[in-house]
């Protein structure tokens, strides 16, 4: 049997950086393959179509490999990848994501700038996107299992605005978790809802310990006291392994490494097996 099969791999495919594979890119942005339970599920599009198809195609993947995608939230950086992604196959491509992903967005630093999907609904769904929404947690595939709106027990890390200039809540911010055995992985794109909120969520539905937590963790910027709580009680929470990237900032992995021990970091062409 083909080990892929054996083993849960998680393939980064579109992340901050490359690592020291020739031909992979690294872009702001994130992405990843999950194979597991003889399924392929890609989470999330990066933020270039022609940076992820070139990953795709340097780590030998083919967009017609893919059997569902995974959105976890609408901004732009990880869903700009959607068109080409479509385009690109020949056939159709069942999408799942939270109802609030098509909602305008804008940040107000340092410009005023739309930071929402960079495209129509319509329009992906010419070109062969199906889109199922849902704000609650479903088995989207046997081992897949969408979050659904993560509860905030605790701070989140929430950026941006509404036109009529509200503060975005991003309440579609999701994770995928995907069951192996008696454990889980998390992967998140960019931890808006909180990576403590996120854990605890994603504990709470599947009752497995986590065995890695893989993807943004939102925390450039953070005060220090959040992060030590972060630590704290990711330790609480038996997390086995953090592989932070994307948005969580260089001098923060560093303290989660210094802090919490069993951190490693992720770039593109990465392969994590579980």
């Amino acid at each position: 049997m083909d080990e892929r099969w054996m083993v849960m791999k998680i393939t980064i495919v579109f992340e901050n950086h490359a690592g020291y594979r020739k031909g992979l890119i690294g872009y702001h942005g994130f992405s990843a393959l999950v194979e597991a339970n003889g399924y392929r599920v890609l989470v999330d599009t990066g933020t270039d179509g022609k940076v992820l198809l070139n990953n795709m195609s340097e780590l030998g993947i083919s967009p017609d490999d893919i059997d569902a995608l995974f959105i976890t939230h609408g901004h732009y950086d990880h869903t700009g990848g959607l068109r080409e992604l479509l385009s690109a196959r020949t056939e159709a491509l069942d999408i799942y994501a939270h109802p609030g992903i098509f909602k305008r967005r804008l940040a107000l630093k340092p410009k005023k700038r739309e930071i929402g999907i960079p495209f129509t609904r319509e329009e992906l769904e010419e070109l062969g996107g199906k889109f199922i929404l849902s704000d609650k947690s479903k088995e989207i595939l046997p081992g897949f299992i969408s979050s659904g709106e993560i509860e905030r027990i605790t701070w989140d890390r929430a950026v941006g605005y509404f036109p009529d200039g509200s503060k975005d809540p991003v309440r579609d911010d999701m994770a995928l978790i995907v069951e192996e055995g008696s454990k889980s992985v998390v992967i998140t794109g960019c931890g808006h809802s909180g990576i403590i909120n996120i854990a605890i969520h994603s504990k709470k539905l599947t009752n497995n310990r986590i065995a890695a937590l893989i993807g943004g963790f939102h925390l450039k910027g953070i005060e220090r006291s959040l992060l030590d709580e972060a630590v704290k009680k990711l330790r609480e929470l038996e997390i086995e392994k953090l592989y932070p990237g994307h948005c969580t900032g260089i001098e923060e992995f560093a303290y989660l490494w210094s802090k919490f021990g069993n951190v490693e970091g992720i770039h593109v062409g990465k392969e994590i097996k579980i």
